[in-house]
């Protein structure tokens, strides 16, 4: 079967480079999921749409034992490529800058190994193509259109760029971090640059909230609590020689532990309205939750490390990443509801793999392909093809 192994591996690489040419966002990804459904239907796999773009592979239906659940996400990003590959994306403005094209061609792989070994399946195994991981919450809507109904077990992956191959992380416990945005609208008087007496400066405003809310982790925080707040936009227009009326901080915040949110929620919104005021104007402030942290069951990220230990030997596990990471998954959805786990995964092995995810010149490590569908394969009770 190693033959029918390298020539599935074959396909799955072209697949993914093919999705890389044509991404697209949360909610809009239909070519990208008639693309799926196409060969799964080619390849005689049994699938059903759930949400608008997220499709369900389903095998063994019948077989008695619990019912294992793997999770891709199929959407890309909003930003211009510039990886100078030949699959490169031929939309300007949309790229796969995460890597869910790997996601997603993996999952495909596996689906086609299952689909030939379907008969010694002794449980039933589902695949699900998600939508709208980036911040589009498509976890939450798979579930709200059944994809966890009769699911005893859910499992997930993400590459990662900063590890080796052949390295990754599964906790028991949290793997990465709760996230959420936060706009800041500073609201003064703008006039005459050369009379800032009669001003009420919300640029100078914005400089000192910034600075005030970097005081949040060092010295609001206890060490031992992993929190990030970031202020990524300072948005102030205006023309060489006026002071504006308005200025627009926008940002992000990491948590270790969901638990901490509202305490951070509450600091941001204290620094920024007391700040202000110091400056004489006044400010409005929105926080938008996103994600809570994922946080692995313990049974499942054994049995998820029990795989990735027999692919990659009993030293795969990386020791020095600092967990969790501090990146965000929708993925947290599903482990609040069932078992499960998830694993992130090194895709290292040298300069243009270290592209980190999100860079214009970031491209999946297609080396990890094969490594994650055997290790899948393994972790669903199949024996996976070596070359």
């Amino acid at each position: 079967m190693a033959h029918i192994w390298n020539q599935l591996m074959e396909e799955a690489i072209a697949f993914r480079r093919e999705l890389h040419c044509y991404p697209e966002i949360g909610w809009e990804e239909h070519d990208t999921a008639q693309r799926i459904r196409e060969r799964l239907g080619a390849a005689g796999i049994t699938w059903r749409p759930c949400t608008d773009t997220g499709t369900i592979a389903c095998f063994a239906p019948s077989a008695s034992g619990p019912h294992i659940a793997i999770r891709a996400d199929i959407d890309a990003l909003a930003m211009d490529e510039d990886s100078g590959k030949e699959w490169a994306s031929t939309r300007p403005g949309f790229m796969h800058g995460c890597g869910h094209d790997g996601h997603t061609a993996t999952a495909y792989a596996l689906a086609r190994w299952l689909k030939l070994h379907e008969d010694q399946l002794s449980h039933p195994v589902s695949i699900f193509f998600q939508p709208a991981e980036e911040g589009g919450h498509g976890a939450k809507a798979m579930i709200e259109h059944g994809a966890l109904d009769g699911i005893d077990e859910i499992y997930g992956w993400h590459n990662w760029p900063a590890m080796a191959l052949g390295k990754g992380v599964c906790p028991d416990g949290p793997v990465m971090a709760a996230n959420g945005t936060f706009r800041i609208r500073l609201y003064g008087r703008g006039g005459h640059a050369s009379q800032p007496d009669a001003c009420r400066d919300p640029v100078l405003a914005g400089s000192a909230t910034i600075l005030q809310l970097q005081q949040i982790v060092s010295r609001r925080m206890a060490p031992q609590q992993a929190v990030v707040v970031s202020v990524t936009s300072f948005h102030a227009p205006s023309a060489d020689t006026t002071i504006p009326d308005q200025a627009v901080l926008r940002g992000s915040i990491r948590l270790s532990d969901s638990a901490l949110r509202e305490q951070v929620n509450g600091l941001i919104v204290q620094i920024a309205e007391d700040t202000a005021r110091s400056f004489g104007v006044t400010a409005e402030v929105d926080i938008y939750p996103r994600y809570e942290a994922t946080v692995n069951w313990p049974e499942p990220a054994a049995r998820l490390r029990q795989a990735l230990s027999e692919e990659l030997g009993s030293q795969w596990q990386d020791r020095r990443t600092l967990l969790p990471i501090m990146a965000s998954e929708d993925f947290s959805y599903y482990l609040q509801k069932i078992p499960g786990a998830y694993a992130v995964m090194g895709a290292n092995e040298g300069t243009e793999a270290a592209e980190p995810l999100h860079s214009p010149r970031y491209d999946f490590n297609d080396s990890l392909l094969p490594i994650m569908a055997r290790s899948l394969a393994r972790l669903v009770g199949i024996s996976p093809a070596t070359s």
